[in-house]
Formats: C-alpha cells, structure tokens, sequence
C-alpha cells in the first residue's frame, strides 16, 4: 500500500509562486516513477511533471520553464515549484505514484490563481 499526501495549495496572484509538496509513505520500495497531473473545471485532467527514479524529468510543454518537479528524501518526499503562475494554472492538482503505471494517487490541493 502506498499513501499520497499533497500540500502547499492555496490562491496566489498571477506571477506569484506555490510550492505543493507531496508525502509518500507505505511500501514505496517499487515505485518507479511520481509526477503531478492537474484537472480544472470542464477541463480535462492533464499531466503536469513526472519524475522517474533515475532523476530524469518530464514536463507538459507550456509548462516546463515555469515549473519544476524534484524528488528529496530517498523518494519520500516530492515537490512541485511552480513560478510565474497564470490564471490557467489553477486547478486541483493531483500528487501520483506507480511502476508501470500510475497506481496511486493523493486526495488533491487546489492551486487558484486570481488577482
């Protein structure tokens, strides 16, 4: 079993910067690979930056020079830094975990973006 817990969501103002955190814990032994997907409102859910074990990243095109995916703690401890945030940004976004596939997921944390 392998439990997601996403934090550091909140509403910020265009330009500014959130940091959301994601704690795993269980049996995170076979994870291979976390990442962040993100759903708004009508929308439909898409990947934000995965991170595999190796270290090499992936990132939705729009959003590579803005945001960034790091993995600390032996891998028990993700984040998403997220710089010079759009109002398109804000969504739920979603912490994620798996080998082959993605397996496991956190409940979520809202990121709005609004003057």
């Amino acid at each position: 079993q392998v439990q997601l817990v996403e934090s550091g969501g909140g509403l910020v103002q265009p330009g500014g910067s959130l940091r959301l955190s994601c704690a795993a814990s269980g049996s995170i032994a076979g994870i291979n690979v976390m990442g962040w997907h993100r759903q708004a409102p009508g929308k439909q859910r898409e990947l934000v930056a995965a991170i595999q074990k190796d270290g090499s990243t992936q990132y939705a095109a729009a959003l590579k020079d803005r945001f960034t995916i790091s993995r600390i703690n032996a891998g028990n401890m993700m984040s998403l830094q997220m710089n010079n945030l759009k109002p398109q940004d804000s969504a739920v976004y979603n912490c994620g975990a798996g080998t082959l596939n993605w397996d496991h997921w956190g409940q979520g944390t809202q990121v709005s973006v609004a003057p």
